[in-house]
């Protein structure tokens, strides 16, 4: 039976009016309307509130260290092609920690989904600046004002080779649902920047303020079209929302990998021979 919805009882420990609520809800809806089980999925996080994730859902998961959710993935995913991967965490958690696996993952083009909450502030160390946090915003660090330019993780991660990229926003259920279910479906390595508000510690980027901010993408845009992608990604003072970029003819890193060009069988199904194992430690 398909239901990844976790015990109703257990304590999810977010601030009442955090957008991470409604992406749990529609991350659980669109698992379940892909006719997905939860024997089939596993997320992989780092630390941070939106790297709780998986904690409050029926699934598989590892959680480890801040930022280093990504290579979880990909080993998981290089091991067993069967399942379904999905990267969860927050913005300083995969762009800050874990800046450096998002963009050799983009290269490697691992099939998993990259969901990142982008609420443009470190929530669980009480509101630090964050990667994406924009000029002049004040924390109790920044006390004059963050005095970096934000970084654009549509743009880094198109200059960059992504096959898939997109972004959603938390108060738009249904485009999210969408975006998510199609980032699963696409075979090779998905970004996901999932815009939502901080209520307790970013009170400048709030809901008023995305719905202000942000606008979808034209339905005539190209998502086959990278040029045209790149311009969507750094033009203008709104935040684009929907698919910016699909490119479907490159191979995955799984489809690649030297170990599945002879055999199918995942790895982790494999019988092991201790004898290799031990020529490779001792050799």
């Amino acid at each position: 039976m398909r239901n990844f919805e976790c015990d109703q009882n257990i304590d999810i420990a977010w601030c009442p009016g955090c957008g991470n609520f409604p992406i749990r809800k529609t991350i659980i809806d669109a698992l379940n309307e892909l006719e997905l089980d939860p024997h089939q999925v596993v997320f992989s996080s780092g630390i941070g509130q939106a790297a709780k994730m998986p904690q409050y859902l029926k699934t598989n998961y590892f959680n480890g260290l801040h930022g280093r959710g990504l290579p979880v993935a990909v080993a998981i995913k290089a091991s067993n092609p069967d399942l379904t991967v999905i990267a969860e965490g927050g913005d300083g958690d995969m762009y800050g920690e874990g800046g450096n696996h998002f963009i050799h993952n983009v290269r490697r083009n691992p099939n998993l989904t990259h969901i990142v909450h982008n609420n443009r502030v470190y929530g669980l160390t009480k509101g630090q600046g964050s990667p994406t946090s924009q000029i002049g915003f004040k924390t109790p660090v920044q006390v004059s004002g963050v005095i970096h330019e934000p970084l654009n993780p549509l743009a880094i991660a198109l200059v960059s080779g992504a096959t898939f990229v997109a972004r959603a926003f938390s108060g738009d259920a249904k485009l999210m649902k969408e975006i998510i279910k199609e980032a699963i479906r696409h075979e090779g390595y998905a970004l996901i920047d999932l815009l939502h508000p901080c209520v307790s510690f970013n009170k400048v980027n709030d809901f008023k303020w995305y719905k202000e901010n942000t606008y979808k993408i034209s339905e005539d845009h190209d998502p086959t079209d990278l040029k045209a992608a790149i311009a969507v990604a750094t033009e203008g003072d709104k935040l684009p929302l929907g698919i910016l970029y699909q490119n479907k003819k490159k191979k995955s890193f799984e489809k690649k990998a030297s170990v599945y060009q002879e055999e199918s069988t995942p790895v982790v199904k494999r019988k092991r021979d201790l004898k290799k194992v031990n020529q490779l430690i001792y050799k």
